[in-house]
């Protein structure tokens, strides 16, 4: 990335190497007592799993736990590359290149004993792509039509044309088995947008290395390794159980990592992180994250429904345009972020494909310009809406919230701020029941940000922005075979996107974890964890 803000990310990104902080290990939070050598990781984050159910819910936090005990046919290793898991070879057949092949990796079985088979994969690509699915965007951008399997051990799957990204969208495809499934009427996903549950939503069964114990939403959730995995002696497998605890306050996340009551701390605030640094029991690691955070305003309705204004402002695009120039990046950066953000003009980040530097440039600040163009628009008494904003859903995200509030009020925008758990705000958002939120989202390619953020059929698209335009040219990347069209398409709808003000970018997030100095944690830019892969000094 030869330019300014991709070498501001690779030098952030200096701090890859692991950086001793401080912990001891008792589980007082966790009033548990671990079995005689056993390891446990006693893992904090700010926010809970969501559900269980590997196909009713796309987000970061729900992933990263749910694939300690699902797996897909492949994955991304912690520095980005596809790597395989339960597929050992994939290509796109020479002759049909409408057709990938996967080959399966043998002597797999699930938590309840049965055995892996082909049919598991295409079961879990039928029930993936069902109505309730929340993951079925990944297989239409891919155009999937079917999937076939011709042995026990070798699946093909049938796109519309070629799908040269097919294997990339399988990452968050976890492989569930049919005869559990239909047993247990969760033969479909979890019908998470509308409120309602599934046997598959609170019990699990996967082939990975844990398997669930307990659960207890918004408090606890056990799993204990999985005895018959495939894995074993291809991994560390030094973590015997983990006990997953959601605390939502920053604060204490870090109390408890310092009085030992929690080991493993994935998200480590900012302002903590040299205090922890400086302690010698502890261990820290930093990297750079795929993750962007950036506004969405509801550009499509008519009127707003939680603001008061004269129609919708946010059609306006100088409405846009003006809020756009009215935050400050670099002063979000130095006073909430500590340096641990990547201030962007585009809510791709600077490590996924599609990238450029003229895509990642911000407006000056101007603030009188941009008073000009809310008068021009017709707002020049300014008007008010609601912000909808999560308090766990990135780092430090209701102290962004809280600074964008006073930045928008220079400009003549009152904006009420309303903060609650994601597990409220982001159902607004898969509902378009929101004006003006934020966001944030990580894709390693531009192709799953369009279809996912920037189609006017999008599943998180709550701008409720309609350009036929656009969606047609999106929809020719799910078929493009030719990396120089897609790379000249893919420019053309970021020009669009960036040109409309499609949304309000903040910045790329950095990423900052902390466990006990016995437990190596490496950091991966799309902060999931494999706890399989976790090493414990003995």
């Amino acid at each position: 990335m030869p330019n300014s803000i991709a070498r501001s990310y690779r030098n952030m990104t200096s701090h890859l190497n692991v950086r001793p902080a401080i912990i001891a290990s008792v589980a007082a939070l966790l009033a548990i007592a671990s079995p005689v050598g056993a390891e446990t990781l006693k893992w904090a984050r700010s926010l809970d799993v969501q559900t269980l159910d590997p196909h009713a819910y796309n987000e970061n936090v729900t992933f990263a736990f749910n694939r300690q005990m699902y797996e897909g046919l492949v994955e991304r290793s912690d520095d980005g590359k596809l790597i395989g898991v339960l597929a050992t070879e994939w290509r796109m057949l020479p002759d049909h290149s409408d057709i990938w092949e996967f080959k399966l990796r043998r002597n797999v079985t699930f938590h309840d004993g049965a055995p892996f088979k082909a049919d598991d994969v295409v079961f879990t690509i039928q029930r993936a792509m069902a109505p309730t699915s929340n993951v079925r965007t990944y297989l239409n951008a891919a155009v999937v039509e079917e999937a076939i399997a011709k042995d026990d051990y070798t699946v093909h799957v049938k796109t519309k044309g070629p799908s040269p990204l097919l294997p990339e969208n399988l990452t968050s495809i976890f492989i569930m088995n049919r005869a559990w499934a239909e047993k247990n009427e969760s033969a479909v996903p979890q019908d998470f947008k509308g409120g309602k549950e599934n046997y598959a939503a609170r019990h699990e069964n996967g082939t990975g290395a844990y398997r669930l114990v307990s659960r207890e939403s918004d408090r606890r959730t056990e799993l204990q390794a999985y005895d018959k995995y495939w894995g074993i002696g291809q991994f560390p497998l030094d973590i015997d159980r983990i006990i997953y605890t959601p605390v939502q306050s920053a604060a204490t996340r870090v109390s408890a990592l310092i009085s030992g009551e929690v080991n493993f701390l994935q998200d480590v605030p900012p302002q903590d992180i040299t205090r922890l640094e400086q302690n010698e029991n502890l261990r820290v690691v930093r990297g750079p994250e795929i993750r962007t955070v950036f506004l969405g305003v509801n550009v499509g309705a008519d009127k707003l429904t939680s603001g008061e204004a004269k129609g919708n402002p946010f059609a306006d695009k100088r409405v846009r345009q003006a809020m756009n120039m009215s935050i400050d990046r670099k002063a979000i950066k130095s006073a909430i972020m500590r340096g641990e953000s990547v201030p962007l003009g585009t809510i791709i980040s600077p490590i996924a494909d599609g990238y450029t530097e003229e895509l990642g440039k911000f407006p000056k600040l101007d603030i009188d310009r941009a008073k000009q163009l809310i008068a021009e628009a017709g707002y020049p008494g300014g008007f008010s809406v609601t912000l909808n904003c999560p308090n766990d859903g990135a780092v430090n995200d209701e102290r962004i919230c809280q600074a964008v509030v006073a930045m928008l009020a220079k400009i003549g925008i009152t904006v009420h701020l309303d903060v609650q758990p994601s597990a409220v705000v982001w159902p607004l958002v898969l509902n378009r029941k929101t004006d003006f939120y934020l966001m944030t989202w990580g894709s390693f390619d531009s192709q799953l940000i369009f279809d996912n953020l920037v189609h006017s059929r999008g599943a998180w698209a709550a701008t409720n922005y309609k350009n036929p335009e656009i969606d047609a040219k999106i929809e020719s990347l799910r078929s493009e075979a030719d990396p120089q069209k897609r790379k000249a398409t893919i420019a053309e709808i970021w020009k669009v996107v960036q040109d409309e003000c499609r949304y309000v970018p903040i910045h790329a997030q950095m990423l900052a974890r902390a466990s006990l100095k016995t437990i190596h944690i490496t950091p991966n830019v799309g902060n999931q964890i494999a706890v399989k892969t976790i090493k414990v000094d003995k």
